[in-house]
C-alpha cells in the first residue's frame, strides 16, 4: 500500500513532553549545524555517524546515565523516535563505536557546530552589553574514570583520594544558566591552568570585542586568582570578581583589615577592607579579607579581589543605593556577589551531574569522551531553553534534575498523518506536570502545527 494512504497512527511514549521538546528542535533545526560540520569517518550502513551522535544526545535528554540505556529509553520508544526526526535508532554499541572514531579533528568540528548552535538559539549570546553587565563564571569539576584510560591522572575528586580522571573546565553564562564552553582536561589540570585557554574559547563563542569585554564580569575561586591570571584578565579588559590564590598571603593581608564586620546571616564569618596598597596588579583593584572560625577556634582566612564599583555590586546583588554610606553592607554586597557562583557554576556541574549523568559515561579514548563531554553540554543547554520556550511559572526554579526526571517524562500519545507527521500531543492528564504544561507546550508548538491536549492513558 502506497504510505500516502496509511491512516493516521496513534502510538505511546512513556516521554510525550520530551517528544514535543523534539519536535521544537526539529522545527528550528537546532542540530543541522552539527550534521554540516562533523565529518566521522565512518560508513553509513543503517544509520549515519550524525545520527548516532544524534541519538546520544536524546538519550542524554531522556533521563539515561549511561550509553547502554539508549537500548531501553530510546529504541523501545519509537514515538520519541519519530517526534526528534529519527525513523529508527541505532544499537548502543554502534553508538560507542561512532564515539569510538572520533578524532580530535572531529572534536574541533563538534567544538565549531557547538559554537554556532549557541550563537543562534541562545539568551546569553543576545545579551545586551550596555544595559548590564555579562556574568561568567569559571570552574572546574572531576570527572573519575578508569585508570587506563587516556590523560586518567591523579587529582583532586572530591572525597575521593587517590582517585584517577579527567576535570572538565566550564563558562557558564550565569544570567542565562547556560553552557558558554565546556572542556576536558587531564587528570592533575587545575583552573589556574585552565583558566585562560577557557576564557578564549568563550571570547569566540560570544565574539567578546573590546567593548563587550569590558562589560563581562569574570568570576571565580581561587584556583583562578594567581597573579599571572588575574593580571591576564584585566589587561584584557574584563571585570573581575575572584579569589586570591594564594592562602598565606590572605593571612597576611588579613592583618591589615582594621576594622571587621560580621556577617548577619553567617556569624561566625568577618569581613573587612585590606588596606595595603598592591602596585603588583595592571589595574586597580579593591580586596576584601574574608575570615571564617572553625571548628577549632582557628580562622581560615581569603582574599577577594574584585574590580566592581560599590554601586556597581549594589545593584548586582539587588541592594539600594541608600547602602552606598553603609561599610558594612558595601562589603556584605562584595562577598555576597561571590557566593552567588556557588548557585551558578557549582550548582550547573551538580545538576548536570545528577540529571544527565556526565560522570557516568566515561571513554577509554580521549577524544571519545570529549565528544561525550560536547552533547552533555548541549544537552544542558537545550534543557535551560526548553524551560525558557516553555516560560512556565511552575518550572522557574527547576534544576537539570527535576527537568529530565519530571517535566520529560510525561507519558501520552503522538498521533501522526499518513505521511508520518506528528499532528497532536495527547498528555496524560494523570500526570502531576500535565496540566501546568499543556497551555505551554500548545504555544510552543502553534508554529509547527501540532495540537497538544490532555487524555487518559
Amino acid at each position: 500500500m502506497n504510505e500516502s494512504t496509511t491512516p493516521p497512527t496513534k502510538q505511546f511514549s512513556s516521554c510525550v513532553s520530551l517528544a514535543a521538546i523534539g519536535i521544537k528542535l526539529r522545527d528550528l533545526k537546532v542540530f543541522e549545524p552539527i550534521e554540516q560540520t562533523v565529518q566521522i569517518g565512518q560508513k553509513t550502513i543503517k544509520d549515519s555517524p550524525t545520527d548516532k551522535l544524534y541519538d546520544a544526545l536524546i538519550s542524554l535528554l531522556a533521563g539515561a546515565q549511561g550509553l547502554v540505556e539508549i537500548n531501553t529509553r530510546l529504541r523501545a520508544d519509537a514515538a520519541l523516535q519519530r517526534a526528534f526526526g529519527r525513523s529508527r535508532c541505532a544499537e548502543q554499541s554502534v553508538v560507542q563505536d561512532t564515539l569510538n572514531a572520533c578524532t580530535a579533528e572531529n572534536v574541533e568540528q563538534m567544538e565549531h557546530a557547538l559554537d554556532t548552535i549557541y550563537r543562534q538559539h541562545s539568551q546569553g549570546y543576545q545579551h545586551d552589553y550596555e544595559a548590564d553587565f555579562q556574568i561568567l563564571d569559571v570552574d572546574m569539576s572531576g570527572m573519575p574514570c578508569g585508570p587506563k584510560a587516556a590523560f586518567a591522572t591523579k587529582g583532586y575528586f572530591a572525597k575521593q583520594r587517590n582517585r584517577r580522571g579527567r576535570q572538565l573546565g566550564r563558562v557558564l553564562a550565569s544570567r542565562y544558566q547556560e553552557v558558554v564552553v565546556d572542556r576536558l582536561f587531564d587528570g592533575k589540570t587545575q583552573l589556574t591552568r585552565a583558566l585562560q585557554p577557557l576564557m578564549l574559547a568563550a571570547e569566540k563563542t560570544l565574539h567578546l570585542d573590546e567593548y563587550k569585554r569590558s562589560r563581562t564580569i569574570v568570576r571565580m575561586d581561587a584556583g583562578g586568582g594567581s597573579l599571572d591570571d588575574v593580571n591576564w584578565l584585566l589587561a584584557r579588559g574584563y571585570q573581575v570578581q575572584g579569589k586570591d590564590y594564594s592562602g598565606q598571603q590572605a593571612k597576611r593581608l588579613a592583618g591589615t583589615v582594621e576594622h571587621w564586620f560580621t556577617d548577619p546571616q553567617q556569624p561566625e564569618r568577618q569581613f573587612g577592607w585590606v588596606t595595603e596598597v598592591s602596585s603588583a596588579y595592571v589595574r586597580p583593584v579593591k580586596r576584601i579579607a574574608v575570615r571564617c572560625r572553625q571548628q577549632d577556634g582557628q580562622f581560615a582566612y581569603g582574599v577577594l579581589i574584585s574590580t566592581l564599583s560599590a554601586r556597581q555590586v549594589l545593584v548586582l546583588t539587588g541592594q539600594p543605593l541608600s547602602l552606598l554610606e553603609d561599610p558594612a553592607a558595601v562589603l556584605l554586597a562584595y562577598v555576597t556577589f561571590y557566593d552567588q557562583r556557588g548557585g551558578a557554576v557549582e550548582t550547573s556541574f551538580k545538576g548536570d551531574k545528577q540529571g544527565l549523568g556526565i560522570t557516568k559515561r566515561s571513554k577509554k579514548r580521549f577524544a571519545a569522551q570529549q565528544m561525550v563531554a560536547l552533547l552533555g553540554s548541549l544537552a544542558h543547554n537545550v534543557i535551560v531553553w526548553a524551560r525558557h520556550w516553555l516560560d512556565s511559572p511552575t518550572l522557574q526554579h527547576y534544576g537539570t534534575l527535576r527537568m529530565v526526571r519530571d517535566v520529560f517524562h510525561i507519558s501520552g500519545f503522538l498521533l501522526t498523518d499518513a505521511c508520518g507527521q506528528v499532528t497532536q500531543v495527547v498528555l496524560n492528564q494523570t500526570a502531576p506536570l500535565a496540566s501546568a504544561l499543556v497551555l505551554p507546550l500548545r504555544k510552543l508548538l502553534l508554529c509547527a502545527h501540532v495540537a497538544v491536549n490532555l487524555g487518559q492513558t
